[in-house]
């Protein structure tokens, strides 16, 4: 097979973020809760920085949880796909885990509860809610749960430890034949390495009674290594009722041969309780009730725990490049959580709790191979991805986390098969396509404890995806993207027939799938020494938002959608010892159907913007310096009641010592910004207001300034 001309290659490469053939296949659905005035949200309920971004692993030589595509030669991508280095997501300090994922261009990732609970995130003119439609997955094992107590998508990344991540690998729209559900507006795959160069220990201390140490290091034992690493963090927030948050977190991994001709077998467990400040009726400030960390409901929070076991295999051969992955978690979640306050029930109060325990078991199998069709070079990839999920769930009503009564308890069984394959074809040097066509099959039974609502769904839908790749010309290359993807319901929507408060009231059931188009036009380019910039422009359809809403046990029923925006992504390395990010998004979001009540999206952001600074080399001072913007949101259709926006500032300044010893200082709300993280509209019911409720908005408000001590070595 012939190489791409050196231009080419390195475009292709690394300013494109196409991963390397050792590595995983091209760069490589929470529809928004349309919120009303009637109920409350359902959530409411060896390189550096200055190397991020490219396809260049940090380890080289090491297996991985992914699957390697063949040739980086033909991999065609979009505009806007992306690597990112574990060394950049740790260059810029940040809050919780979660947000460690804001190094995604164009994401937003917050928290209106205690920080045990899944993140809120926000991409491409979506309130994703705790992760629908954003495809998150961690050494290949998926981290979205369907069907789940709290909210079709739940991920759940509060297990993340940041400094394991060896890559996140960023696609976004309905694109990639083997991307599958949740990944219509974005897919994004973290991996963690096989070895450290150095032991890590480690230990943090910071306002508000944050305390944080981690112990990793690897070893080689016969022909592998074997790396462990455990965490321990303590943290009780800014609020009037401590968040109280005890964490336990470990890895352990064992890992043989390459990327290629590799094997990794890894073990996890997490555990995690907390207490938490939910979002508050605004009103209740305003009138001095509390202040604006307090809470109308000190009882709420959680517990969660997360165990898995997962293997990686891989093989080279003159037939082509072969990966299997399989996995098995065990997950269980106990939510306490209280949004309207008195609205529901006014003498006992409307807390409620929400449980999730479920065992669900995976495989990703794929293979790819090179071949000619005359003198056309191509490369066909085929594979297979299968889940199943056993669940518990259900929704209880209680009063201090004391049991009330039920609202309704179900188990149930649910799988999906994913069949893809797509051919990669170059047909001249300056012309890429790649045609791929995926099929989902999804069935599941649901067992209720109302009978009437329990029964089979299942479904299936195939997904023809498209790309172009034109260049590269004067360090350019120009891309076209277009694809079908799909987001799944919660089954328990698709066999619902009564309202299980009630246990009569007629319900009607929604399609277990629901049909996302999307396409997308770019550019990128390094034209500029130093600088990779690319644009992309992009459309995203929803047959439907439908959501099966876990803080009411039934199912809501939304409208069809377009989101149209434009992401501007840059990276500058004017020194060797500096690097200047600049991210900026802008979506337009809108109901595409006619309704009175207007056509605007509730929680669906216009603008988003990010940009950063880091300074420093290997050893010496080091730091730097983050802005994260969240633009203005509608928080009801007609556009009538509006989020504020925020801008929030991050800081670090550091010191790296010759013998491995790192002392740093991370500065959190740099200047204090008195902001919100999430904002809603809703209904809701303080004591001696009127009995059908207020309508008002509900925030939650930015953690204030805070400073963390950080002191590590390495050895």
């Amino acid at each position: 097979m012939c190489a791409l001309p050196a231009a080419a290659h390195e475009l292709s490469t690394v300013a494109s973020g196409e991963l390397p053939p050792v590595a995983v296949t091209a760069l490589e659905h929470h529809h928004p809760k349309q919120h009303t005035h009637k109920r409350p949200p359902k959530s409411g309920n060896s390189r550096n920085r200055t190397a991020a971004r490219t396809d260049t692993p940090t380890e080289s030589g090491s297996a991985t949880g992914a699957a390697p595509g063949g040739t980086a030669a033909l991999q065609p991508t979009a505009a806007s796909a992306v690597r990112i280095s574990g060394t950049e997501v740790n260059a810029v300090p940040f809050s919780r885990p979660g947000e460690a994922l804001e190094v995604v261009p164009g994401l937003i990732v917050t928290q209106h509860s205690g920080e045990g609970k899944a993140n809120q995130y926000f991409l491409r003119g979506f309130n994703l809610d705790h992760g629908t439609d954003l495809a998150i997955s961690v050494d290949g094992m998926p981290v979205n749960m369907p069907t789940h107590g709290h909210g079709q998508g739940y991920a759940d990344i509060n297990f993340l430890i940041p400094e394991l991540i060896r890559s996140v690998d960023v696609r976004k729209g309905p694109y990639f034949a083997d991307q599958g559900d949740f990944a219509s507006a974005g897919a994004v795959a973290i991996d963690y390495v096989n070895k450290l160069p150095h032991n890590i220990a480690e230990m943090s201390f910071g306002s508000f009674g944050y305390r944080r140490a981690l112990a990793a290091g690897s070893t080689r034992i016969g022909d592998g290594t074997l790396l462990a690493a455990v965490e321990a963090a303590k943290y009780d927030g800014p609020w009037d009722v401590p968040d109280d948050v005890r964490k336990l977190n470990g890895v352990m991994r064992y890992s043989q041969g390459t990327a290629t001709d590799g094997l990794t077998l890894t073990a996890m467990a997490y555990s995690n309780g907390w207490n938490s400040t939910d979002q508050v009726a605004q009103r209740a400030i305003d009138q001095g009730l509390i202040n604006r960390l307090g809470t109308l409901d000190p009882t709420d929070g959680g517990t969660s725990s997360r165990f898995s076991l997962s293997g990686n295999w891989a093989q080279s051969s003159d037939y082509g490049q072969t990966n299997v992955s399989a996995y098995v978690v065990r997950s269980d979640l106990r939510l306490f959580n209280d949004f309207t306050y008195f609205l529901d029930n006014p003498v006992n109060g409307d807390q409620f709790s929400q449980l999730d325990a479920r065992t669900l078991g995976g495989v990703d199998a794929r293979h790819a191979f090179d071949w000619r069709f005359a003198a056309l070079e191509m490369q066909t990839r085929v594979g297979l991805q299968s889940r199943y999920d056993d669940i518990h769930v259900g929704l209880i009503k209680t009063e201090q986390r004391s049991w009330l009564s039920t609202v309704r308890d179900d188990r149930v069984q649910e799988g999906n098969v994913g069949l893809w394959t797509d051919t990669t074809t170059r047909w001249t040097d300056w012309l890429r396509t790649t045609v791929g066509i995926r099929e989902d099959f999804f069935a599941g039974h649901v067992f209720s404890d109302t009978p009437e609502n329990s029964g089979n769904a299942q479904a299936s839908m195939a997904s023809p995806k498209a790309g172009l790749v034109l260049g590269p010309w004067y360090k350019t290359e120009f891309y076209g993207n277009a694809g079908y993807g799909l987001h799944s319901n919660d089954i328990r929507g698709a066999t619902i027939t009564v309202d299980p408060n009630d246990k009569v009231t007629p319900l009607d059931r929604v399609p277990l799938l629901v049909r996302s188009r999307g396409a997308e036009l770019g550019v990128r380019t390094k034209v500029i020494e130093g600088l990779t910039s690319s644009l992309a422009v992009f459309v995203l359809d929803f047959d439907s938002e439908l959501l099966f809403v876990g803080d009411a046990g039934t199912t809501e029923p939304s409208r069809p959608s377009r989101r149209v925006g434009v992401e501007w992504t840059n990276q500058y390395k004017p020194l060797p010892w500096m690097t200047i990010d600049l991210d900026v998004a802008q979506t337009h979001a809108r109901f595409t159907d006619f309704d009175p009540v207007g056509a605007h999206i509730p929680g669906a952001p216009a603008w988003v913007a990010s940009s950063a600074i880091t300074l420093g080399g290997d050893t010496g001072w080091f730091g730097s310096l983050k802005a994260r913007y969240f633009g203005p949101r509608p928080l009801i259709e007609d556009d009538s009641v509006r989020s504020r926006s925020s801008l929030i500032f991050n800081a670090r300044a550091g010191y790296k010592f010759d013998n491995g010893l790192r002392v740093q200082l991370d500065v959190l709300n740099l200047f204090n910004a008195q902001t919100n993280q999430i904002e809603y509209y809703y209904l809701s019911r303080l004591p001696g207001e009127p009995i059908d409720g207020v309508a008002d908005r509900h925030v939650h408000p930015a953690e204030p300034l805070a400073v963390r001590l950080t002191v590590a070595a390495r050895f």
